[in-house]
């Protein structure tokens, strides 16, 4: 009885030709740790001599492939998975891209603390540079609320007529906006724009004073924006 059945699970192993994905697929199961486990066989069920060859023949399929995949990972090629090892990405702290500069193709701009500001009143001047007429413009003005901001004013180097002005107070910042009337063109060339307010006595800190322009020149927008450098 043990000779034929030797002899059969001889000419089972010598016919038997692998499936290489299912091998494959069962090594990466097996390396990917504990997992569900398979149900468990009946008790007391005899196994027949075709069921044992299969067994032994997928066993020395098994280990033939996990030694192959084991020489792949020492060999740095692969990991156990079968993914191409790859070189690490950048820390995590590495920005996402370049903050939005005070520059946008046509437009440039840029904002100081006028030299004139004293220890009870300030002046904000944003100079915007367009190398093209503007159909559409928008400024925008955060005040940062130091203690005590209170508008004084505005002005513009351009007509007043031309433009919306609003003025809105808030618990965090003091906001001036200045909009552009439909119809009306802004040549090209420089245009300041002006906030004046009061503040509570002393130097005023306007490291979070921020503008943002978006404007619209030859049906192209641009969009600027920056904070202000000290007093000049």
């Amino acid at each position: 009885m043990m000779d034929e059945l030797h002899r059969r699970l001889k000419e089972t192993a010598r016919a038997h030709r692998p499936d290489r994905e299912r091998m494959f697929a069962r090594v990466e199961r097996g390396m990917a740790g504990p997992g569900t486990h398979p149900a468990r066989a009946p008790a007391h069920r005899p196994a027949s001599w075709f069921r044992v060859a299969t067994a032994a023949a997928a066993a020395t399929g098994v280990l033939a492939v996990g030694a192959l995949a084991l020489a792949a990972v020492m060999d740095g090629g692969a990991d156990p998975a079968g993914t191409v090892a790859t070189t690490p990405g950048p820390a995590s702290g590495t920005p996402n891209g370049p903050p939005v500069d005070a520059r946008d193709g046509y437009l440039r701009s840029d904002g100081v603390v006028d030299p004139n500001s004293n220890a009870y009143w300030a002046q904000s001047n944003i100079t915007l540079s367009t190398d093209r007429p503007l159909t559409a413009l928008t400024l925008e003005l955060r005040v940062a609320q130091t203690g005590g901001v209170r508008d004084t004013g505005s002005w513009r180097s351009l007509p007043e007529e031309d433009f919306t002005v609003s003025v809105r107070p808030g618990t965090d910042a003091l906001v001036y906006r200045w909009t552009l009337k439909d119809g009306v063109t802004v040549p090209a060339g420089e245009h300041v724009f002006a906030a004046q307010y009061d503040h509570a006595e002393g130097a005023r800190d306007a490291g979070d004073d921020r503008y943002t322009v978006v404007a619209t020149g030859s049906g192209r927008t641009a969009e600027v924006r920056g904070d202000f450098t000290a007093a000049r």
